[in-house]
């Protein structure tokens, strides 16, 4: 599930860099969130194949 939240917060702030609008400091915010998350996401599935 955080692997899914990642990746919609990714495509928000690809969305956010390709229109010119964007919500002031909040595009950055959900791209620290969404890599936070698809890192934590990739080291849950690490861990679970060992």
């Amino acid at each position: 599930m955080l692997f899914t939240i990642g990746i919609i917060l990714l495509v928000l702030w690809l969305v956010g860099l390709i229109t010119t609008y964007t919500f002031g400091g909040f595009i950055y915010v959900a791209l620290v969130i969404g890599v936070i998350l698809l890192v934590i996401g990739f080291i849950q599935r690490a861990r679970t194949n060992h």
